[in-house]
């Protein structure tokens, strides 16, 4: 900078004096503070040569944590003094639940273990239809024969019926691909109250966590069958149908079964919904009503194979 600024002093005779006067200091105070500069580092050079143990010290060794790398002296403020993994693993626990088991890092090899005991579970089972329906409907009732029948139309049309493995329509449906000789599949879930798992399934699969099951349900269901149910009937529905609005999932069919319980709520999506733009009225067209077991088989056949799902 110092030389730069002479240059420009020393060809700048046409300028002001303010100008060339304001050059000249600078070139000055760089040069002092050069002269400064190169006086320290040999200042310093000579010391480290006179003195070896007042040399500036090495940088300390860092604590490696995976990805992360501190200061010793950082690793103990952050964690105090912290035991090595081997002692931690060796160190024998007081009874009761241990505590790294209530921890996310835990829970995040359980969520991964769910995925891949239910990827390993259900990768063969070939053509398959989800069915969902309400836990309080009453063996016996209009709404459990119903679902039974579809189980056993699916199952006899050559698809595994999976089901929430649990009582009510979910029962009934695993009862009917069960007695047709199809595959009847339960994916059960851990509730506050224990849901016990249907004695009508074949293949069962345990979960802890709601949106590992969900999975299990989009990957290896080729449709969807939606009976009359509660809040756990709607989430399944309104999720599939976001999914496939969204482009994240192909479209696959959706079928209700009962237009005396699901004729009000579609109506209501295409007078309120509609009309206020939350959603197509072509978004509508993913949705299709029957009260008739055969024509909802039908459809999801059809579908099958003009996509070649067929088994």
């Amino acid at each position: 900078m110092a030389r730069a600024l002479a240059r420009h002093a020393r060809h700048g005779a046409t300028r002001s004096p303010r100008v060339a006067c304001c050059l000249t200091v600078s070139t000055e105070q760089d040069a002092d503070q050069d002269s400064d500069a190169k006086a320290a580092v040999k200042a310093a050079a000579a010391a480290a040569d006179a003195d070896p143990d007042h040399s500036p010290a090495p940088s300390p060794p860092t604590v490696r944590r995976g990805r992360v790398a501190m200061r010793p002296e950082t690793a103990a403020r952050l964690s105090g003094n912290r035991a090595t993994e081997d002692e931690k693993l060796l160190t024998s626990k007081p009874a009761g639940r241990p505590h790294f088991l209530e921890e996310d890092t835990w829970r995040v090899l359980r969520i991964q273990s769910e995925f891949v005991e239910g990827f390993e579970a259900l990768a063969g089972i070939g053509p398959a239809v989800a069915v969902f329906g309400s836990a309080r409907t009453k063996k016996g009732s209009h709404g459990y024969e119903l679902a039974r029948e579809i189980g056993a139309r699916l199952a006899k049309a050559g698809f595994a019926v999976i089901t929430g493995g649990g009582p009510g329509s979910m029962e009934a449906a695993n009862c009917g691909a069960h007695e047709a000789g199809g595959l009847s599949i339960g994916c059960n879930i851990e509730l506050p109250h224990e849901q016990h798992l249907n004695p009508y399934v074949d293949l069962s699969i345990e979960f802890h966590y709601f949106f590992a099951r969900k999975t299990m349900f989009v990957k290896y269901s080729d449709a969807f069958v939606i009976l009359p149910g509660g809040f756990g009937t709607l989430d399944e529905l309104f999720e599939s149908l976001t999914l496939i609005q969204t482009g994240k999932i192909r479209n696959f069919p959706l079928v209700l079964i009962g237009h005396a319980y699901w004729d009000g709520l579609v109506r209501w999506m295409r007078e309120v919904q509609v009309p206020a733009g939350a959603i197509a009225e072509a978004d509508l067209n993913l949705l299709r009503v029957t009260d008739d077991p055969a024509e909802a088989v039908a459809l999801i056949a059809a579908f099958a194979k003009e996509n070649g799902l067929e088994g």
